[in-house]
């Protein structure tokens, strides 16, 4: 449907993007404008069809000088060896075919006969009130067009002067950075193959825009590959964001005929904060045939045993999860050929006999005996220099020129380009899953593209097409193994996009799992995607990336709002906290239902070493909340919870939820707020809140909201 039957916050003020720049043209039409009313009735009545939405692409033959949406030229050789470059790149774009609407998608073609050229200009209206935005390029005339660029332009109003995007690196994934927008260009580029650990997003907004508060355009590019976004606005220009693919040299030439299609990119409007743009983006999240639904409760034994996989000690993790509730149990890297250590084995993709004489199917066997269902992991993009397949086909890699590029993590990138190294690693790994009976697939990409050229091509660069073959691998094993749920990770939280959502039901966060550095990291990640894709494990008491101790309240409270997980060497694991675990696994299964059909609200709080987070049910009726002392407080005023999405006219009751009793606070609760048997409004819980006193650091609380 166009327009989503839901509340203002999810159904998004959408004509924040509708600016028109004086300098194009006031008879141009608002188009985005169109899809935020719902008067429109009919989407085509409310379309000029002979114009078009020129503000969605940069062009600088329209007196623009901020930087081109589209970059490129064309190239081509008169015969005696001359090389003429230069030619058709400043073109103009003139309608050519009248604007067509098709469901919730609204077209509109253009071209420009100097230039030799055409565009193609398509917005989507999505599930929950965001719309996505993408050209195509056509090259019309004889010769080749070598396309540098081709961006996706969102004008921003002219209150809007702050934006923020991500930072991040391994084990600290999405970080976030604030800048006031200025005049120039501020240019963000994605050069490592995949989207790493920040992620092709930049969110606009009015000043002091916060999670519940502010006017915000959040723009997201969808590719897994390559990519750049920029803030842009000089002193005739209002402020723009433009976002597409980052293409490298000679990638996209276009001949007669020929066509490049950009990414989608993402657009999202609000005027309730960040959560409202993420609200949005949820919405449409839950609506793709890949949602969870529901999530299973997994246990991933790689802290438990690393590559040292004993079927015995296996056999026995599973028993034990099994008897506490663990739904889904996952073998991790160490499983193939040669696969001892990090060094060696990549592309050899069948069972090492040495360590699986019988291969996987009796561990798979024995899972499902449990009850469980039974995951792998895999990385099918990469290559060992140690491995069979390199010394058959050393040529098989990527690679820039006849040198080998630097190893990371001691691995080289497989080219699946390569059409033969594509239908090997296909068949090698259907061969495996056939085989063994898998439920689930963890696929980890575990460097960066450096020097990814194609020996196909005599070393040209091929991100884009190493990005759109491992789209087809995993679209034609989807297709071939329609009953296995299939989970996103890159060295943790290095591939987590608007793109490869479409695919996936899950992603790997980040391979930290302290739970205190899981706190900040998991609460950004929810920017772009729900909770209930974002993996999230219990790890064990003292942890392998910090070395620091926390309790098992804290370590299962942090991660039983996502998709719920344990990363433990459960058999060292005591009777106690086996029961405990226990409890918690049960309390998920109650209510993961709810966490991940609610809108995820972060709560804004006036103490920085406080977080507040939780799910409030689209209809105001329930709310999970939780607190988290995440540091010592400045003071002991204590803090203020103020719940939103509730109805304001309601009452409701709040008491402690979660188990097992959690870690008390240095003051009594019931003399400070409305935890016990006490009916409170709507109002007062919106506006007055739930009063938490200081507590101990690194603790947390989980209280349940219900209107009665």
């Amino acid at each position: 449907m166009l327009f989503p039957s839901t509340a203002t916050s999810t159904r998004l003020p959408l004509t924040r993007l509708a600016m028109t720049d004086s300098s194009v043209g006031d008879d141009l039409p608002n188009v985005i404008s169109v899809f935020a009313s719902r008067d429109a009735g009919v989407f085509g009545q409310a379309v000029d069809q002979n114009l078009r939405p020129r503000t969605l692409l940069v062009e600088h033959a329209l007196d623009v000088f901020t930087r081109p949406g589209l970059r490129g030229q064309r190239v081509d050789s008169d015969g005696n060896g001359t090389v003429n470059a230069g030619r058709a790149w400043s073109p103009r774009f003139k309608v050519s075919r009248p604007a067509t609407v098709s469901g919730d998608m609204l077209r509109y073609e253009a071209r420009d006969d100097d230039a030799g050229l055409e565009l193609a200009t398509e917005v989507e209206a999505l599930e929950g009130g965001s719309l996505r935005i993408r050209h195509t390029l056509t090259n019309i005339a004889s010769g080749s067009y070598m396309l540098e660029g081709l961006d996706v332009h969102v004008p921003l109003g002219d209150d809007m002067t702050e934006f923020l995007d991500f930072s991040g690196r391994h084990e600290r994934e999405r970080q976030p950075q604030r800048h006031q927008v200025a005049d120039g260009m501020w240019l963000r580029e994605f050069r490592k193959g995949k989207p790493g650990y920040a992620g092709p997003l930049i969110a606009a907004g009015t000043k002091g825009f916060d999670f519940q508060h502010g006017s915000v355009v959040m723009v997201q590019v969808s590719w897994s590959g390559d990519s750049a976004i920029a803030v842009d606005r000089d002193d005739d220009q209002s402020a723009g964001i433009n976002a597409g693919e980052l293409l490298l040299p000679g990638e996209i030439v276009l001949a007669k005929g020929e066509s490049y299609t950009t990414p989608w990119v993402m657009v999202t409007a609000s005027d309730e904060g960040l959560d409202g743009a993420a609200h949005s983006v949820h919405a449409w999240e839950r609506s793709l045939p890949t949602h969870p639904k529901p999530q299973p409760m997994t246990l991933n034994v790689w802290e438990a045993v690393k590559f040292h996989q004993d079927f015995s000690k296996l056999k026995k993790l599973a028993e034990i999860a099994s008897r506490i509730g663990v739904e889904r149990y996952v073998l991790d890297d160490g499983w193939f050929h040669s696969r001892r250590d990090d060094y060696a084995g990549l592309g050899d993709w069948w069972v090492d006999p040495d360590v699986w004489p019988n291969g996987l199917k009796p561990l798979s066997d024995y899972v499902h005996g449990l009850g469980m269902e039974f995951g792998l992991w895999v990385e099918l993009e990469m290559i060992n220099a140690n491995s069979d397949l390199y010394r058959k086909h050393p040529d098989w890699i990527m690679q820039a020129s006849n040198r080998t590029p630097i190893e990371q993590r001691h691995q080289l990138v497989l080219d699946l380009t390569n059409p033969e190294a594509f239908d090997y690693v296909f068949s090698s790994i259907s061969k495996v899953l056939s085989q063994t009976g898998v439920d689930a697939i963890k696929w980890d990409h575990n460097r960066f593209l450096l020097e990814a050229g194609s020996n196909l091509r005599g070393g040209a660069p091929a991100v884009h097409a190493q990005t759109e073959a491992y789209y087809r691998l995993l679209d034609k094993l989807r297709a071939q193994f329609p009953d296995i749920d299939w989970e996103s990770c890159a060295s943790g939280g290095g591939r987590i996009d608007t793109g490869v959502v479409e695919k996936v039901s899950r992603f790997w966060c980040s391979d930290m799992t302290d739970a205190m550095s899981r706190q900040k990291i998991q609460r950004w990640t929810v920017q772009t995607v729900a909770p209930e894709y974002i993996g999230a494990h219990i790890s064990q008491p003292t942890s392998q990336q910090t070395e620091r101790t926390l309790s098992l309240a804290f370590r299962a409270a942090t991660a039983v709002f996502f998709s719920f997980g344990i990363e433990w060497d459960l058999t060292q694991a005591n009777e106690a906290d086996l029961k405990e675990l226990a409890e918690w696994i049960a309390w998920y299964k109650g209510n993961r239902d709810f966490l991940h059909s609610g809108k995820f609200v972060r709560l804004d709080l006036a103490d920085s070493a406080v977080l507040g987070y939780g799910v409030v049910a689209d209809d105001g009726s329930r709310a999970i909340i939780e607190h988290v002392q995440y540091d010592e407080s400045r003071s002991n005023r204590g803090i203020y919870l103020r719940i939103p999405g509730l109805d304001e006219s309601a009452q409701y009751k709040v008491r402690w939820t979660a188990v097992p009793q959690l870690s008390a606070p240095l003051e009594s609760f019931d003399s400070y707020g409305p935890l016990g048997d006490l009916a409170v409004s709507g109002e007062y819980l919106m506006k007055v809140g739930v009063r938490m006193p200081r507590c101990l650091p690194e603790t947390e609380r989980i209280f349940e909201i219900v209107r009665q």
